[in-house]
């Protein structure tokens, strides 16, 4: 029998300490490992301090470069039965090779969230306007969709991101596979042990800085929303986390007023389980927001916008309140910071949710199933998708003689 193999192209080494894409890279491999994968990780991005080992998981990994035909060896050497991409950049890089060198490897991209979504809102609300379709056609979402055609599933992480591909974008549905944080279920005894209403004390907010809707939402909090709630909690704190902090982000400390900008947290459950009500500003963004389900995960009720609460609850009731008004959502982070009944009401939404909306078990079979299915189906699910042939030829065909040419080009220096 021969072995399962998976290649994953990664946009970056994963850091699951410091970004929720980091966290759902090791959830994927978790379960293509479940199924009996023998995983590879490459990545053009240089390693750090922070990247997860993944040869602690017995994850080969691999250096791969741009436009070099080193790759096409790299790939053959592997021989793998499906390619994962990690976010649609990397698939404009390396998926013409890929098709050309294994083309019966099975082509999946996990979009993480949706580019295009996210820059669309960006641009809205940098124009002071409501988000608008126009806004959704964006180059991002142009350059996505294209990606999403050209494969044979694509992994999307909100409800909500799968009804704006179909219904405002008419990607076809079987193209499109849920999968979510995929989290393990908080039990009655766990939760029992974390620190109670009174143990805990001020509010957090945590988000790689790198993030564009990250820095934004705490820019927001320092001009707008942390004065408001700071004149009736005089001697709250608002400690501010995250990795990569910039200059431009230590400048926004003020341990007068309470603003504490702390960096990165080691470890995001001990001071998620400290704070008494976390805050998600954001005000523009896309995919599932990984500092609501920590905060879920440690029992924090949440102030969040509506832009933070996307795709994350469903029918159930949100572990706190939502609310796109300033005003609205500093009345509610002063009344639930206080109010210790309805706080524990709200922590108790959070683990419901948590349990019924991201638990792992709810998801392994029907993805193994359609994995499963892909591979026995894998020509004719491709002939299904003659959009997917189409940009196949044409578009990849650009991107595969520039990166020739570029080739070529570098070896004349």
């Amino acid at each position: 029998m021969s072995i399962k193999k998976l290649l994953i192209i990664g946009f970056v080494w994963p850091e699951p300490k410091s970004s929720a894409a980091g966290s759902r890279m090791i959830q994927l491999i978790q379960q293509f490992q479940k199924q009996g994968f023998d995983i590879t990780f490459a990545t053009t991005a240089n390693e750090n301090d922070k990247a997860f080992d993944l040869s602690s998981i017995e994850v080969k990994t691999a250096s791969i470069e741009l436009n070099n035909a080193s790759f096409d060896d790299f790939i053959k050497g592997i021989n793998p039965s499906i390619v994962l991409f990690d976010r649609f950049m990397t698939e404009e890089q390396f998926g013409w090779r890929v098709a050309e060198q294994c083309p019966k490897a099975i082509r999946i991209l996990d979009t993480e969230d949706l580019h295009g979504l996210r820059k669309g809102r960006e641009i809205a609300l940098k124009e002071h306007a409501d988000f608008s379709i126009a806004h959704l056609q964006n180059d991002f979402t142009k350059r996505e969709v294209a990606s999403i055609y050209r494969c044979d599933l694509s992994l999307i992480i909100s409800e909500a991101e799968i009804g704006i591909l179909v219904n405002q974008l008419k990607v076809d549905r079987k193209l499109l596979y849920y999968l979510p944080f995929l989290i393990d279920p908080i039990e009655k005894n766990e939760n029992a042990q974390f620190p109670d209403f009174e143990k805990r004390q001020h509010f957090i907010t945590i988000g790689n800085f790198l993030h564009a809707p990250n820095y934004d939402g705490v820019l927001y909090l320092k001009q707008t929303i942390w004065p408001l709630i700071r004149r009736q909690l005089p001697k709250a704190e608002l400690h501010v986390y995250g990795a990569y902090e910039s200059q431009k982000v230590l400048q926004l400390h003020h341990q007068k007023d309470g603003f504490l900008i702390k960096g990165f947290a080691e470890d995001v459950d001990v001071v998620m389980q400290n704070s008494r009500l976390c805050l998600a500003p954001l005000r523009f963004g896309a995919g599932l927001k990984g500092k609501l389900i920590d905060a879920m995960k440690n029992g924090t009720p949440c102030i969040m916008t509506k832009i933070a609460a996307e795709g994350m609850f469903g029918d159930h009731k949100s572990n706190g309140f939502v609310s796109d008004d300033s005003n609205e959502f500093v009345k509610n982070a002063v009344d639930l910071y206080q109010n210790e009944s309805l706080w524990l009401e709200k922590q108790a939404n959070g683990f419901i949710a948590l349990n019924n909306r991201f638990n792992t078990i709810h998801f392994e079979t029907d993805f193994v199933h359609r994995i499963n299915e892909l591979n026995q189906n894998l020509e004719t699910h491709r002939q299904k998708n003659f959009i997917g042939l189409l940009l196949q030829h044409h578009t990849l065909q650009s991107t595969k003689y520039m990166s020739k040419w570029i080739e070529e080009k570098n070896k004349l220096f």
